[in-house]
């Protein structure tokens, strides 16, 4: 089913795109980095998001074969259109050593097991956590906000060699880490369809 685009979103594209060539990305890439730029207002992110057309293909394949995708926080949830999604912050608990992002992961993981979309735009621990599990993710889009260990928790996905979309400053943020997804959503899955 294709997606009615508002006036007001066409006329926001065609001015990212007059103030930024996108057109050398591959499609995947350039739906994601025009969308979290979108989301953001941003143009850095064109420099500073950290993917490749595969990682971006295999998450797009997924997703539309049904893939569970999991959010760190409601606010990811809330940011993410036509997708049911898990998150598990509610009923998690802190303990030593251990935030309720994090557990939250590990309870979203004990729910879904391998081959889901991860989507992580808040809590640096709850990607920190994601990494110590064998969780075979279909994609990892790893995009959380802050002065403490975001950056480096990007900076460990990227090292991780999973299938990831990433930065390397400290920003992000929900809407962002939703925006990336929905990217994969928006995105046709035959080329009879239009974005």
């Amino acid at each position: 089913m294709n997606r009615v685009v508002h006036p007001i979103e066409q006329e926001s594209f065609r001015r990212l795109r007059a103030r930024l060539d996108t057109s050398g990305f591959p499609p995947l890439t350039r739906a994601v980095v025009e969308r979290v730029i979108h989301s953001a207002a941003d143009l850095d992110y064109a420099t500073d998001l950290v993917t490749t057309e595969d990682d971006l293909r295999r998450g797009h394949t997924a997703l539309h074969a049904g893939a569970p995708v999991v959010v760190d926080v409601e606010m990811v949830a809330a940011g993410i259109t036509r997708r049911d999604t898990v998150c598990r912050l509610r009923e998690a608990k802190s303990s030593d050593g251990l935030t309720r992002s994090a557990h939250a992961i590990r309870l979203a993981y004990e729910q879904v097991g391998p081959g889901a979309l991860w989507v992580i735009g808040c809590a640096p621990t709850a990607l920190e956590e994601l990494l110590t599990l064998d969780a075979d993710p279909a994609l990892v889009i790893g995009l959380p906000v802050g002065f403490v260990g975001a950056a480096e928790s990007k900076e460990a996905l990227r090292a991780s060699g999973l299938p990831a979309v990433s930065n390397v400053s400290e920003k992000g943020g929900s809407a962002v880490a939703a925006a990336a997804l929905n990217a994969l959503l928006y995105h046709p899955t035959s080329p009879e369809e239009t974005p």
